[in-house]
């Protein structure tokens, strides 16, 4: 089965597991970007970031419960959602401004899915997909380690 050696499949992994590699301090932002990731003026794209701690769930929030926060509309399931919210937004925030955790690891930027999501030592990280979010599973140590280092070199509006 394996018994000619293929130098274009050495490359190939080579390349990938460079490629998947956390590149901490290394970032290609280059243009401001928000600190709140906010499509359409809604933070976590309009799912209720509390819910993640007290349900372990993704739930859409409501406009009826909605607090704006650094620039961003931020909705709730309840009033007591918000009320935690407003005592402690960075308690409750996606970690990254709620950017893809896997894309800040390597230095860059991408929309963070709340679908795609984790809660690592009582901190909120969001992924852009479920291929991102694997990849960021496979070592979250080390890409944490790599976000916490390459988020405050990204520049902010």
């Amino acid at each position: 089965m394996f018994t000619k050696f293929k130098p274009w499949l050495a490359i190939a992994i080579t390349l990938l597991v460079v490629a998947c590699a956390a590149k901490p301090g290394v970032v290609a932002v280059t243009k401001p970007i928000p600190v709140v990731h906010a499509p359409l003026g809604l933070a976590v794209h309009g799912y209720d970031a509390v819910a993640y701690f007290s349900d372990q769930q993704a739930i859409e929030g409501s406009p009826a419960f909605e607090q704006s926060w650094h620039g961003a509309k931020w909705r709730f399931v309840s009033a007591q959602h918000l009320a935690a919210f407003a005592a402690d937004p960075e308690r409750y925030a996606p970690q990254f401004g709620g950017y893809c955790a896997f894309a800040v690891s390597r230095g860059t930027t991408a929309d963070g899915d709340p679908k795609q999501w984790a809660v690592v030592d009582q901190r909120l990280y969001l992924n852009n997909n479920a291929f991102a979010k694997s990849l960021w599973d496979r070592d979250r140590d080390a890409s944490i380690a790599a976000g916490k280092i390459n988020w405050p070199l990204m520049p902010k509006q």
